[in-house]
């Protein structure tokens, strides 16, 4: 199916990627049998009375919809797109598939275009696309940014929550780092000099996998560890060190990084409906990683979220060339290492300062659990000498990419993260842990930790200084 037959189909009959045949959504309503196994798992719907749930924005919502006359109800804007339905339902019903939908007509249809909120929730959406200039002067940004009148203004004006504070851009940013430092020459470089160093190389033991997601696509010897980061725009702009660890980590395990140009994930797009943005954004995603995958790399990410975009909601929403490819190929960067290193191992023989590290308040975003991945950190931390993971527990962050930045939602994030900040403070120290940017602002700013990326945590332990 060529692009421009994609784009003037019904939204509700998607192609499976996977198989080429089409896909109608409507019939997965069938599948549900009411069991409201998603609405007990919902976080929104447990704080807040007034949302239906995911039963009733997914299945029920296309039920209505095969009649033809009923219009998006406007409570699919409060589902946050934590996606945890999906995990939960026992029928496999592509909730989050239905609300990316529903949400997609709503916004539309049904939003007004000149509306505070269709803004807003755009240029939430498009974050990467005025992150420039405001890294361009960062330190002024930061400072304007802080402002009481900017928060003010942008809560009176725009609808954003003025309790919470802007993220810092960095003085440097990661690509700019990654350019100076000399790019895919030097890391190639210095991937073949961490090799050598490996007299006991771990690379031959990665063939004769039989899962199509851990085949990947460079099996054959050593100089042959190639991987293509996803660094999404928060790593790049606001958090560098997470993007400048991940680098060093995988050259210390003789892996040559290269880091092509890319657009946002188009994760914070599909919950605020923006689908024509997310789908710019995801072909040329698609596009840039699958000749990448062709040549023998594979995706990684160092957020779980775009790990999902690229896994699950790209081959979900859309039929380009090449989805499935790069949906195949892409890993979260721990689970990554695990499954091709003796990363277990290494740790054991590791050690980190316990007067940086210590005790770790972990959390494991949704989008973790919802690719199997909430329990690989602690598991793999846990054996470094220096510092003791704490799990805090299965809730929801409560913040949901952009969904707790929205004044009207500002309460109900912070109602749903109770939880989390309540365990967090049974830890006897004050640094947190965990793998999402925004699950990582929601912890610092309900309890004032210190919050770190696992990945800075295999940069102190395993890379050479």
């Amino acid at each position: 199916m060529s692009e421009k037959e994609a784009e003037s189909r019904d939204p509700s009959e998607l192609q499976d990627v996977f198989s080429g045949e089409p896909m109608d959504l409507r019939p997965g309503s069938d599948d549900c049998y009411k069991c409201s196994t998603c609405d007990t798992e919902c976080p929104v719907a447990e704080v807040d009375d007034d949302f239906p749930g995911p039963k009733f924005q997914g299945p029920e919502q296309w039920r209505l919809k095969r009649k033809g006359d009923h219009d998006i109800d406007d409570s699919v804007m409060s589902c946050s797109n934590c996606m945890r339905c999906d995990d939960a339902c026992p029928s496999e019903v592509p909730l989050s598939q239905m609300h990316n939908t529903a949400r997609g007509d709503y916004v539309e249809s049904q939003m007004s275009k000149f509306s505070r909120e269709y803004i807003r929730n755009r240029i939430l959406s498009n974050y990467g696309k005025l992150a420039p200039l405001g890294a361009r002067f960062p330190r002024l940004t930061n400072f304007v940014m802080g402002l009481s009148v900017t928060k003010f203004v942008n809560e009176k004006v725009m609808g954003i929550a003025s309790q919470r504070d802007f993220p810092e851009f960095a003085t440097e940013t990661f690509t700019d780092w990654w350019d100076k430092r000399g790019g895919a020459a030097t890391s190639k470089k210095r991937a073949q000099e961490a090799r050598e160093k490996r007299s006991d190389t771990t690379s031959e033991t990665r063939a004769g996998r039989d899962d199509p997601r851990e085949m990947g696509s460079g099996e054959s010897a050593a100089n042959d560890k190639r991987v293509a980061y996803f660094h999404g725009d928060y790593s790049n702009y606001n958090t560098p060190e997470v993007a400048k660890a991940m680098v060093r980590v995988f050259e210390q395990f003789g892996y040559e990084v290269v880091v092509p140009d890319q657009r946002c994930s188009g994760t914070p797009m599909f919950a605020n409906g923006m689908m024509d943005d997310a789908r710019r954004a995801a072909k040329f995603n698609i596009e840039t990683f699958a000749a990448l995958v062709e040549q023998g790399y594979d995706v990684i990410c160092s957020c779980t979220s775009c790990s999902m975009a690229l896994r699950q909601e790209y081959p979900e929403l859309y039929s380009f060339d090449g989805t499935a490819k790069v949906a195949a190929n892409t890993f979260e960067a721990l689970e990554y290492l695990r499954v091709h290193e003796d990363l277990e191992g290494e740790l054991a023989d590791s050690s980190v300062p316990e007067s940086e590290f210590g005790e770790l308040a972990y959390h494991a975003p949704c989008h973790a659990r919802n690719q199997g991945l909430d329990g690989q950190a602690v598991e793999l931390l846990s054996a470094l000498d220096g510092t003791d993971p704490v799990d805090v527990g299965d809730s929801c962050s409560g913040i949901s990419g952009t969904y707790g930045w929205k004044s009207e939602k500002y309460d109900t994030s912070m109602k749903i993260g109770d939880e989390m900040f309540e365990h967090m403070e049974d830890v006897e120290s004050e640094t947190g842990m965990t793998e999402c940017p925004t699950c990582a602002m929601q912890m610092n700013h309900g309890t004032g930790y210190d919050i770190r990326h696992p990945l800075e945590v295999l940069d102190a332990a395993l890379v050479d200084v």
